[in-house]
């Protein structure tokens, strides 16, 4: 069986010599009381009919509720998770005003076993964090494109 796949774009912007990236706390019942590693690139699964590249601005929308800003896509790769699934990231410079995301939503049932099925936001809040600050609360397997990020814009493009 082929690995999950997802693919997502991180958005980032310089304030002085420090870079800030856009990361979304993970919605739902689990992640609700926990900051660090709770953490996320706005990013989703796709199928092997869908350009990966299609499907993170796709999940973009779809998690923040706001097309991506127009800009040049940098690749940051793509870096296996702990649970297998294969994760594909852009990184993009641009703004986007926090207060205009409207995160798309999942259903779940909860309480576990209850039968009841609830709707939960796909995250929480979106937010602006510097590089070092989002290492933290970033879930562990994608950190790695942090440090890609931080390459790219030491090494420029190419």
């Amino acid at each position: 069986m082929a690995a999950k796949r997802s693919a997502g774009l991180l958005l980032f912007r310089r304030r002085g010599t420090d870079t800030e990236v856009l990361v979304g706390h993970m919605g739902g019942p689990f992640w609700q009381s926990r900051d660090e590693g709770a953490w996320s690139v706005p990013k989703g699964e796709y199928t092997p009919e869908e350009e990966p590249m299609a499907a993170a601005r796709r999940e973009f929308v779809e998690e923040l509720g706001v097309p991506p800003p127009d800009g040049e896509w940098l690749s940051l790769g793509e870096a296996r998770q702990s649970g297998g699934k294969i994760v594909t990231v852009w990184a993009l410079e641009g703004v986007l005003d926090t207060d205009l995301v409207e995160p798309g939503t999942f259903v779940m049932e909860w309480p576990r076993g209850s039968g009841r099925m609830q709707e939960f936001p796909e995250i929480d809040r979106a937010e602006w964090m510097s590089v070092a600050e989002a290492r933290g609360k970033l879930v562990t397997g994608q950190r790695v494109f942090l440090d890609r990020l931080e390459e790219l814009l030491v090494s420029g493009p190419g």
